[in-house]
């Protein structure tokens, strides 16, 4: 047992170095590029890396040693993978890959703050199996749309595109009513859509081929159908847990705990 905790240990340290060394290499050539914004992001990443000791030593919150590493691989994936390395445009499903362990993860984080209340002696008041997981599913969909909102905000405010387009062949709206009532007018097999627009006082065209463009619905809604399909999933096995610790005892993995 020893052996293997000890082996545990060496993976989690090799992971804890590889990934600050892999962001400090890629800070370095962003910073001899010039691109300052991808510098940023760089720094900004290995403060999230600190999150982990942050709560261990100020919170007195214990992380198992398999979800601190699932963090760390996840926040690399997302900023370093998927911003500057453009694997959410090299990959058709990085992001939904990500936003599916993310509603896994935050689904553990919720379960784990109730089912800490739930144990403990000086909370008199103790909840269900089935409400411990409702809590944990709605505390990872909270999770979902509050990281929406923000996407739509650097898309609205910043013009980040955090919300990608998608490219659609079919659009159901009244606006294009012409009698202005509330019957949809469907437009089917787009095939082009012609843009124009005012740029410093001259007028501009752009071409959209292969259809018409979609901002960001699409994408917004499938990051929390998978955002669900992770809270679902954990919720489920969070339940399975309550029942019986001692056969599911692989969810400990993934559950923060309150030190002793």
């Amino acid at each position: 047992m020893k052996h293997k905790l000890r082996e545990f240990r060496k993976r989690d340290i090799t992971i804890y170095v590889v990934l600050r060394l892999l962001v400090i290499a890629t800070l370095i050539a962003q910073s001899i590029r010039g691109n300052w914004e991808n510098v940023f992001l760089c720094v900004f990443t290995l403060i999230l890396f600190t999150i982990p000791s942050i709560l261990d030593k100020r919170l007195n919150i214990k992380l198992p040693n398999v979800l601190e590493s699932i963090i760390l691989l996840f926040i690399f994936s997302a900023e370093i993978l998927g911003e500057i390395q453009n694997f959410y445009g090299i990959f058709k499903y990085w992001d939904a890959m990500l936003h599916t362990i993310n509603g896994f993860l935050c689904g553990a984080i919720g379960f784990s703050l109730i089912d800490i209340l739930n144990r403990s002696e000086k909370f008199h008041t103790k909840m269900t199996p089935v409400f411990v997981a409702l809590v944990a599913f709605c505390f990872s969909m909270t999770v979902g749309v509050l990281w929406e909102f923000f996407e739509f905000g650097m898309d609205d405010f910043v013009r980040k595109d955090m919300q990608k387009d998608k490219i659609v062949t079919t659009i159901s709206s009244v606006t294009l009513n012409e009698q202005k009532k509330n019957i949809p007018v469907v437009l089917n097999n787009i095939y082009e859509t012609d843009i124009k627009y005012i740029e410093n006082g001259e007028e501009k065209q752009a071409v959209i081929k292969g259809g018409f463009l979609d901002i960001g619905i699409k994408d917004t809604m499938k990051d929390l159908f998978v955002n669900f399909i992770g809270a679902v999933v954990f919720s489920i096995i969070g339940l399975l847990y309550i029942k019986g610790r001692d056969e599911y005892k692989f969810v400990e993995s993934f559950v923060p705990t309150m030190k002793k």
